[in-house]
């Protein structure tokens, strides 16, 4: 009697994927696999190149340390220990025994020393890397070497705190990537900045991490299979890590109440309906506090020129150099209306890049400035920088220019477009005209990295974490993620007439200083300058803070999200829990 069962049983695993409501109950893991979305397809495979998140390199490689994403503690990673000499400003690792690249290669110190010293520190390659490596004013690199297979020293310049941290960093294939970081091509350029583009075969690229990568289909889907060279013991658990590249958080949504995913970002507007369902779709939605990235506003402060053409037409940069003008804009916008609309009141307003985590966080309280929604004094900035309201409430320079200007997000991203439409609707009322464009992901990295050629943008960066110099790469002004005043990265045209305003270089100052004190009460001072110039300046106006909401599947066992690690840091150790079937 047993044998006419099994296909009947199929046939609703595969209608319950259909429809949720009419299968609650039969939602059934598909194998040892665990299956989550993403909004754009992956920018590179080539780690030292990538600027954008998500990524997929987080499952592709390790590095000497990680952070532990429950605590912030530091654990070892590929490195089994280190020691740390104050007197010669040395860090000493010793690497695990027997370490392997996923093509079964070995992996040694030769490995460490040729990512640091040929890719990180190689002024040819445009990684964002590099900058939080820099210490000092001078921006000076640690002096790398290898004694023997397992210890590789790092001498540093000058006392650096956080340098222990980012030895986090990822470890690269010297076997497979050094003769490209050494050969150019006939234009010149180093192989390298071509190499491993998503045009590779995914099974090319060799990683140390817990997963590989086995297939991808163009804005379809991107699977990772079990690295079985992964340094951990045990292996982990699940045999495939898969993404569905999807085009919205609308269509991720569906695909997650109809059973095709097994965990999901939970945005604010979908949280009342998919508390719900947690009980009969089988899923459990965690909350794991404000997040730790950030979500902004900003203008192109670049007064440059490349080729002899102006990156932002030199009316619209005045204005947007002006201070009074972006604070005009900071007290114009609504927050609160974002958080009660947009976010559904999972949210409170955000007012620094540092997350509210860490112990470097300097709050309104201790005297960090915020712009509470105030229209009038919007109005009566403007006016004292020399705008003008004509008799409709239109606004006007002091030249007669109208004021109107384009701001870009990404397209798919529902809370960006929605919080694009109230800024357009906010600035509205203090008589600016905003033209929104929506622009696909890898379109929009291009002109804030690239081209320079924007004027105003919604966007954020990911995974601040407890340590500030994290952030150095946005701060320095050299730095690859100094997005509002870019410098033209190694290889890009070069820019002329750039300046740096007086408040910009103090700021990339006290990230140098933040990162030289050790005493951390010294830099808990450095960093709440810095944070109290950037609120008062405002080369980014903060939004909002999100609550950090994930829905995982009951059959996922081991889940445990966290603001500070994201909800798989702990991707490695969980498994899937087999529906039991007779």
């Amino acid at each position: 009697m047993r044998g006419w069962r099994w296909p009947l049983i199929a046939l609703l695993v595969c209608l319950c994927t259909l429809s949720l409501g009419s299968c609650a109950g039969l939602i059934t893991p598909r194998g040892n696999q665990l299956v989550t979305a993403v909004t754009s397809d992956p920018k590179t495979f080539n780690y030292a190149l990538s600027q954008e998140s998500p990524n997929v390199f987080s499952y592709l490689y390790t590095g000497l340390v990680q952070e532990n994403g429950l605590t912030g503690e530091l654990e070892p990673a590929l490195a089994e220990s280190w020691q740390i000499k104050p007197e010669t400003l040395e860090i000493v690792f010793q690497l695990k025994p027997n370490l392997k690249w996923s093509d079964g290669m070995p992996l040694t110190s030769e490995d460490v020393v040729f990512t640091y010293n040929e890719i990180y520190f190689n002024p040819e390659i445009p990684t964002s890397s590099r900058d939080i490596l820099r210490i000092g004013q001078k921006g000076l690199l640690p002096e790398v070497t290898a004694q023997g297979d397992r210890q590789v020293t790092f001498k540093l310049p000058e006392p650096f705190a956080p340098f222990l941290r980012n030895t986090g960093l990822p470890i690269l294939p010297a076997h497979l990537l050094r003769q490209a970081v050494r050969e150019r091509d006939s234009q010149g350029r180093l192989k390298f900045l071509s190499m491993w583009g998503t045009d590779t075969d995914p099974r090319q690229i060799v990683g140390n991490g817990p997963f590989v990568m086995d297939r991808y289909v163009n804005s379809q889907r991107l699977i990772f299979r079990r690295n079985p060279f992964y340094w951990r013991s045990p292996l982990p658990h699940l045999e495939r890590f898969i993404w569905q590249i999807v085009e919205s958080t609308d269509t991720a949504m569906l695909q997650f109440r109809s059973g095709g995913l097994d965990l999901f970002a939970v945005t604010p507007e979908m949280f009342a309906l998919l508390k719900r369902e947690e009980k009969r779709g089988q899923f459990r939605i965690y909350n794991s506090g404000p997040s730790p990235n950030t979500l902004f506003l900003s203008f192109n402060l670049n007064r440059g020129r490349r080729n002899g053409k102006p990156l932002v037409d030199p009316v619209k940069s005045e204005w947007f150099n002006d201070v009074r003008f972006r604070q005009a804009v900071a007290y114009a916008l609504d927050r609160q209306r974002m958080i009660n609309n947009i976010y559904q009141g999972l949210g409170a307003p955000q007012h620094s890049t540092i997350p509210v985590q860490s112990p470097f966080y300097f709050s309104p309280e201790q005297g960090l400035p915020t712009y509470r929604y105030d229209v009038a004094k919007a109005k009566a900035l403007l006016q004292e920088a020399g705008f003008r309201y004509d008799n409709q409430g239109r606004l006007f320079d002091a030249q007669g220019n109208r004021v109107r200007f384009s701001l870009i997000t990404n397209a798919g991203n529902k809370i960006r477009e929605a919080i694009a439409t109230q800024i357009q609707q906010d600035l509205g009322a203090i008589g600016m005209q905003v033209d929104l464009q929506f622009l696909a992901f890898g379109t929009l990295v291009d002109r804030l990295s690239n081209s320079l050629e924007w004027e105003a943008h919604i966007l954020g960066f990911t995974g601040g974490g407890n340590e500030p110099n994290s952030g150095a790469n946005i701060w320095r002004v050299d730095g690859l993620l100094h997005t509002f005043n870019q410098q033209p990265a190694p290889n890009q045209p070069p820019i002329t007439g750039r300046v740096v305003a007086d408040w910009e270089q103090r700021i990339s100052d006290l990230y140098v200083q933040g990162a030289q004190e050790l005493n951390l009460e010294r830099r808990k001072q450095i960093y709440a300058e810095a944070q109290r110039l950037a609120q008062e300046y405002l080369p980014f106006i903060y939004l909002v803070n999100p609550l950090s909401l994930t829905a995982f599947r009951n059959h996922v066992v081991g889940a445990n999200p966290t603001a500070l690690g994201g909800a798989l840091w702990n991707l490695d150790e969980l498994k899937v829990e087999m529906a039991a079937m007779d």
